[in-house]
């Protein structure tokens, strides 16, 4: 290969990317960087369904733990973070194994990106605020009319990106689809090899994410929010750590929106359409090599795979 290599491993939530990445560092000189939003925050251990400690010590990640849940990380940031670990891994004579479920992560690294307004929390509360008392519905109109692209793109129901989108256009006047037509003209230097993981039975990916999200409740993940707003006193519902998928629905339940067993229906739900719309969007790559992440076989498959690129 003219480029160095590498590697991508892509999939939807407890579709099985950490266990399959433990065996391919224990098979391979790999080193992990994690392509998760959500990992990036301290003290969020239990909703994010982070490895353990036990995992971490014999497949160290990088890109995880590394700030507060009261700070900010951009998409900008990140690209900046992972080309500099490529870069470091490679000088190691190792092979950097990106990892993870974000999707606009690994899009922005292989397309390239343009600087987006920043994050203005005091846009985010009035939409919020807005959305309290009409309905994301109403909003999902409002942006219709002002970025018709960006909107036809969006599930009227997903009220974290209609929410940003509506941000960015309030704060720049300029609406999201703007910003994402901007190409960045620099040629990612390397040669990627993506490992997609599918379920061939969706139903079971289900089963399997209702199992983790009442793994998580038994673990404790109420009282790890109860705790984070304690020890980030600067901590806001509204803030990106906080919008993650379980911890908005445990502070609407805190907020006395719905009892328990609502609660935790509606994380079910919000990481089954979480899953979706990964499954979508990996569906649209290019070059995507895709297993079944329901095969009793996978990481026997995957490294035989990975061995025969690497030849």
């Amino acid at each position: 290969m003219d480029k160095p290599a590498i590697f991508f491993l892509i999939g939807p939530t407890a579709s099985g990317k950490t266990k399959l990445a433990v065996d391919l560092v224990k098979t391979f000189a790999f080193e992990i960087i994690s392509v998760d939003s959500a990992q990036i925050y301290q003290d969020m251990n239990i909703g994010v369904a982070k490895p353990s400690q036990d995992i971490l010590n014999i497949a160290p990640h990088h890109l995880i733990n590394i700030i507060k849940p009261d700070e900010t990380y951009s998409v900008a940031q990140f690209l900046q973070d992972t080309l500099r670990l490529i870069d470091e891994i490679l000088l190691r004579e190792r092979i950097p194994l990106l990892v993870g479920g974000t999707m606009m992560y690994f899009n922005a690294l292989e397309k390239g990106i343009h600087e987006m307004p920043k994050t203005n929390f005091q846009i985010r509360r009035d939409i919020e605020k807005e959305a309290g008392q009409f309905g994301w519905s109403k909003l999902y109109k409002k942006l219709q009319s002002v970025d018709k692209e960006t909107a036809r793109k969006l599930n009227p129901n997903d009220a974290q990106r209609i929410s940003r989108a509506l941000e960015v256009f309030y704060s720049s006047g300029k609406p999201l689809s703007y910003f994402h037509k901007t190409e960045n003209k620099n040629e990612f230097p390397f040669t990627i090899c993506k490992l997609g993981l599918i379920p061939s039975n969706r139903n079971i990916l289900h089963q399997r994410i209702e199992f983790r999200v009442n793994e998580m409740i038994e673990a404790g993940l109420f009282k790890e929010v109860e705790l984070l707003f304690k020890k980030y006193p600067k901590l806001q519902n509204q803030m990106p750590s906080m919008r993650s998928v379980g911890y908005r629905q445990v502070l609407d339940y805190f907020n006395g929106d719905f009892q328990e067993k609502e609660c935790i229906d509606r994380i079910v739900f919000a990481t089954r359409q979480l899953a979706k719309r990964q499954m979508t969007w990996m569906r649209s790559m290019e070059n995507l090599n895709v297993f079944d992440c329901l095969n009793d076989d996978l990481n026997k498959d995957v490294i035989a795979f990975i061995k025969k690129v690497l030849l």
